[in-house]
């Protein structure tokens, strides 16, 4: 009984552990499309405060999710920098680009890189329309 006493706070600690969970490209389902996730640059997951991790093929699936939940359950926000792909940046703090010349796997030609200035860069090149976190989420709560 003693053990187990010290063993229950170390448990709980380790299972409310809030960090990315690696997303399995090509073997990992969007949750919530159900679409396999393959593209590196436009994937993106949730991990709830209790570390749960949800994973989509693109940030626009991870939005429209948002609609069925409630968001103060969210520890992280993450999606792939369009920049680096395969690596998970904090979406809250990344910049977002739409643009009809930078396609996503669900059609939203939705990307995010991890500055300001790398999303600038884009646009001068690509075009479109650059949004904070905040914007991004106005945007598609008004579509």
């Amino acid at each position: 009984m003693k053990r187990l006493f010290y063993i229950l706070p170390l448990l709980l600690i380790f299972a409310c552990n809030i960090q990315p969970q690696e997303i399995n490209y090509g073997e990992d389902a969007c949750h919530f499309c159900r679409m396999t996730i393959v593209d590196k640059q436009h994937a993106a997951e949730i991990v709830t405060s209790k570390g749960k991790a949800f994973k989509f093929d693109a940030s626009e699936c991870m939005i429209n999710h948002l609609a069925e939940i409630d968001s103060s359950t969210v520890g992280l926000f993450l999606i792939n920098d369009f920049n680096s792909p395969g690596e998970l940046i904090d979406a809250t703090k990344a910049t977002f680009i739409i643009s009809k010349n930078l396609p996503s796997p669900m059609g939203g030609f939705l990307s995010g890189v991890s500055s300001k200035e790398e999303a600038e860069a884009l646009q001068k090149e690509k075009e479109g329309t650059l949004y904070s976190w905040n914007e991004l989420l106005t945007h598609y709560k008004n579509k």
